[in-house]
């Protein structure tokens, strides 16, 4: 690695495992529910620093749940970090105006498919308005991308109830904005479309996280865990990619061992060398469909 280069465009640090969501598409998990402190999220940031300048805050748990989301946010911008959320959107009326000027956010994704999971729980006049309202304060401060997120889309066949609450919230969205077009109409899943100057509206395939108990198995695709991307666990399990949200490729804890060390272990090496050659070694890599994409 260069002196000049860094070596992950992506590291995902959970901050929290605490979500105040049940969707149908996420697996509750068995970990220990936990919440970071800011001692050790400095931590995180000062052994990851010498290999990326950008943060995801996002694997399981609602980052916008944390008291002290502001105080993050704010040690990042001292480190010269920038930060990544990834949020279901239910708490941005209230966390909204503690990170709407912090400089360090670059980026916040809004998974509106989290709705549609939790449609008797969510009242979409005011989830919808809170979100599109801070999205038009967010623009005009001109500083962040913002991501409207539907990933909920079906191959081969269409989910009825699923289709009608994304039309309810492209309407919404056509409305608020006063486009002269309607969304649908210009939509393929997998791609993005720029709705505006930074604000896209993303669709994909419904996303589904990889699981020991699957049935399917497939050694062969590729991955950039380890390559562009590494995640971190809110316990400090150091993990390849942001799909392992159990913590099941433990590859070494960040509060006990050095992060360079972490990544140059075992571990990490054979899966790197692995998807090198096409090949998965990890057994949840198998059973993880991911990997097929590339």
């Amino acid at each position: 690695m260069k002196k000049d280069m860094k070596k992950y465009k992506k590291v995902y640090i959970e901050i929290t495992n605490r979500c105040n969501l049940k969707c149908s598409f996420c697996p509750l998990g068995s970990r220990t529910p936990k919440v970071m402190t800011k001692d050790e999220f400095e931590h995180i940031l000062g052994e990851i620093k010498p290999y990326s300048d950008y943060i995801y805050l996002h694997i399981k748990g609602e980052p916008l749940s944390h008291p002290e989301i502001a105080d993050f946010l704010k040690i990042a911008g001292e480190k010269e970090i920038k930060v990544n959320i990834t949020t279901n959107g239910t708490l941005i009326g209230r966390a909204g105006e503690k990170i709407i000027e912090e400089e360090s956010l670059r980026q916040i994704n809004f998974s509106l498919h989290s709705f549609d999971g939790n449609v008797e729980k969510i009242d979409s006049d005011d989830y919808l308005k809170n979100i599109l309202d801070f999205t038009e304060k967010l623009l005009l401060l001109g500083n962040t991308y913002i991501s409207l997120r539907l990933w909920n889309f079906h191959r081969g066949n269409k989910n009825e109830r699923q289709m009608e609450g994304n039309r309810k919230i492209l309407n919404k969205v056509e409305k608020y904005f006063d486009l002269d077009y309607r969304i649908e109409d210009k939509l393929v899943p997998g791609r993005g479309l720029k709705i505006k100057d930074r604000l896209y509206l993303n669709t994909d395939l419904e996303f589904k996280w990889p699981e020991l108990c699957d049935t399917y198995e497939n050694e062969d695709g590729f991955c950039y865990g380890l390559r562009t991307q590494i995640g971190i666990l809110v316990d400090g399990t150091v993990i390849p990619c942001c799909l392992d949200g159990e913590g099941i490729i433990d590859l070494g804890n960040i509060f006990e061992r050095p992060f360079k060390e972490i990544i140059e272990g075992t571990r990490a090496v054979a899966i790197y060398d692995g998807f090198s050659n096409k090949k998965a070694v990890e057994e949840l890599c198998k059973k993880c469909t991911f990997k097929e994409k590339f």
